[in-house]
């Protein structure tokens, strides 16, 4: 169906990507968001044009009745009034990602699971990089889906972090390579079940037919389960060396293994992002590059050169013998748990941030066996932090309570020439911050603006 009007519901990144993307293919457009013009400030000047209309701060239930289209941002929800409206009318609702889809052109890889995501994404976008392919990396990363479609050419490569609440709004969305990197507990405040939350992930590979790959994660049992629900190919990653095929561990090294036999990679050594959890999103971007015809030698350079991305066990400074680093991207256990497995050293951590209806004690019991010597506590989930942390048998806990500041210099002053202070909250941030991202900028303004006590 072709759109000619639709209602662009959330002018974040996403949403203000649709609605260019929208009017240049010739829609009408009005755009809606609970923030009005003058808290946008000049976000939105260029989409101040002929066919998009302004109806900011206003109902978005009352402006769905005639359009063709409701797309929503990732932040609204599925139980959203609008949409219900959209659905009583007949009119189709979708995600910026599902309607970039629709308007891309190339080769479309996508990634989701529960962590991992971004790492993988922009190590698969390197290594397509690298083999001389014109790459976008987009999606739930942060650059939108909607603003490369844009500038796209035929025989291009899309590499797309998908969210499960991108997921909750697609139905033609169909990736060559779809991959789902693990699924643990999170963001069960808006899905509501595990059930839910498995299903949503799934959504990547459902389009998926004889000819498209489905890379699944064989160590973990709810990933490998999903081989018998896709109609691609499974294409196997595992740490544990266990799968029959696909991209495995053997003997201290990464081998591929298809129908035209095993092909070494690199040693695991060489690696050059360090971690047990970065091993498996290194695995997962050689199964899904390999798969899609990268030859071994480009996926063995890019793996020896790649050195992370920010916001994920990014390393900042040292001073006075303690190494700060900066994992905001740690919003959930699971995540937080794969750094606190990282730290080889005694480390104070700091965690707390906006409520997501998890359970810490699987991080109390890791940090009570680790090399963690402290917690310092900030934000809404401090309370629930701390007495999942001390029905484990961790004590060592201190309260910052809303101030960022405090927390980076009690971290300091429990902290050992030798440790580590690490940032990864295992919440979400939105009690402090607007995201991630701002979170950890504002822990590396901080550390980088103290002074050393020995000079």
């Amino acid at each position: 169906m072709q759109i000619r009007k639709a209602l662009v519901l959330g002018m974040a990144r996403s949403g203000a990507a649709a609605a260019r993307l929208l009017h240049a293919r010739g829609c009408e457009v009005t755009i809606c968001d609970v923030k009005t013009k003058e808290q946008f400030g000049g976000a939105l000047d260029d989409l101040n044009v002929q066919g998009v209309h302004w109806r900011l701060g206003e109902d978005p239930v009352s402006l769905v009745e005639g359009m063709d289209a409701l797309i929503v941002s990732p932040g609204v929800p599925d139980a959203h009034p609008a949409v219900a409206r959209a659905r009583e009318l007949g009119v189709e609702v979708m995600g910026e990602l599902e309607y970039a889809y629709r308007e891309s052109m190339g080769l479309l890889l996508a990634v989701t699971g529960t962590n991992g995501k971004t790492t993988t994404c922009t190590l698969l976008g390197e290594i397509f990089k690298n083999a001389g392919r014109r790459t976008w990396v987009v999606g739930n990363i942060g650059a939108p889906y909607a603003q490369a479609v844009l500038k796209m050419r035929a025989g291009d490569v899309t590499v797309c972090e998908v969210s499960s609440f991108q997921l909750e709004t697609v139905s033609q969305f169909h990736p060559a390579v779809a991959a789902v990197l693990n699924v643990t507990e999170d963001h069960l405040n808006r899905h509501g079940s595990m059930e839910n939350y498995i299903a949503l992930k799934e959504r990547v590979f459902a389009n998926g037919r004889e000819g498209d790959v489905t890379v699944l994660n064989y160590d973990d049992a709810i990933t490998r389960a999903m081989a018998a629900r896709t109609r691609a190919k499974v294409v196997w990653f595992s740490r544990s060396g266990a799968a029959p095929s696909g991209a495995l561990v053997r003997e201290g090294r990464i081998v591929f293994v298809d129908e035209a036999g095993a092909r070494a990679v690199c040693a695991v050594e060489e690696i050059g992002i360090p971690g047990p959890h970065n091993l498996e999103n290194a695995l997962a971007a050689t199964a899904m590059a390999m798969a899609a015809g990268v030859p071994a030698p480009v996926v063995r350079h890019t793996l020896r050169a790649f050195q992370g991305v920010e916001h994920r066990l990014e390393f900042v400074r040292e001073v006075d013998g303690v190494r700060y680093i900066n994992d905001s991207k740690g919003t959930n256990v699971d995540s937080t748990l794969w750094a606190v497995r990282s730290m080889t050293a005694p480390t104070v951590i700091i965690l707390g941030g906006s409520y997501k209806k998890a359970d810490y004690h699987p991080l109390g019991r890791e940090m009570a066996r680790g090399n963690i010597a402290h917690a310092v506590l900030i934000g809404d989930t401090a309370d629930a932090i701390e007495a999942a942390l001390r029905d484990e048998g961790f004590t060592a806990c201190v309260r910052a309570g809303y101030d960022f500041e405090k927390a980076v210099a009690t971290a300091r002053a429990l902290a050992a020439p030798g440790g580590n202070v690490l940032l990864s909250p295992a919440c979400a941030s939105f009690d402090m911050f607007t995201d991630y991202e701002a979170r950890g900028r504002e822990f590396k303004r901080i550390v980088k603006g103290l002074e050393s006590d020995m000079s």
